[in-house]
């Protein structure tokens, strides 16, 4: 597992050193060695390299990450370039052209937004081949919630951007009144009539950041 080595390295080094962490340690690393898993071992922390702590504006939360073949690259709801854009995302874009116009891109490839303070983080970092949730229950998420109430504990203001249940839980830790938090059902086309579609989060995160001096976030994902 590349380590994580930028401004989030320090109000996360007390984890490293946690029981659990060991133990999730041995299992990743078992699970590597025996199985097919993804992410890339190397990209299990993208979302920490690409978005340093001092950058994050907002915060997008996933579940796990893609299971299938060349998807999941460390970033939620984000695949490769050359991958088909998944589902979840082809209404999140569609959601976005409805709310502010932006085209549908040729590709789900959304390391842009990572580079401009977004967040996007699973609670779950990895997952084996074909098997949705199988890592969940292992310490990933003592982990991620550490990282989240990080970020509740930084003293500016801060989108969370929480789709559907499970990400909708993480609400309860977020206690700070200078961030914004803003809930919908999950992208997903199994929920997505049911709230998400018509939620606005694109335009209203864009909103809170001007109102708060910040720049607001280019969501226009490009063709390649």
């Amino acid at each position: 597992m590349g380590m994580i080595e930028n401004d989030w390295l320090e109000p996360l080094a007390p984890e490293f050193h946690k029981p659990y962490y060991a133990e999730l340690f041995q299992f990743v690393k078992q699970e590597y060695a025996t199985r097919k898993i993804f992410p890339p071992a190397d990209d299990i922390f993208n979302a920490f390299h690409l978005t340093p702590l001092h950058e994050v504006k907002v915060v997008i939360l996933g579940q796990d990450p893609y299971h299938n073949n060349g998807q999941a690259h460390g970033l939620c709801f984000s695949v490769k370039p050359d991958v088909a854009v998944p589902p979840s995302l082809v209404n999140i874009y569609q959601e976005l052209h409805d709310d502010l116009g932006c085209y549908i891109p040729n590709n789900g490839y959304l390391t842009k937004w990572a580079k401009q303070g977004v967040l996007m983080l699973n609670t779950v970092l990895t997952v084996r081949a074909h098997q949705a949730n199988s890592h969940r229950g292992r310490g990933w998420e003592e982990f991620t919630d550490a990282a989240i109430q990080v970020l509740n504990d930084q003293d500016r203001p801060i989108v969370f951007i929480l789709w559907g249940s499970p990400a909708q839980k993480k609400a309860q830790m977020l206690h700070n009144p200078k961030h914004l938090i803003l809930k919908a059902p999950h992208p997903s086309p199994y929920s997505a009539a049911r709230g998400f579609f018509g939620s606005r989060p694109f335009s209203k995160t864009n909103e809170f950041l001007k109102e708060h001096g910040l720049t607001p976030i280019d969501w226009q994902i490009e063709n390649v």
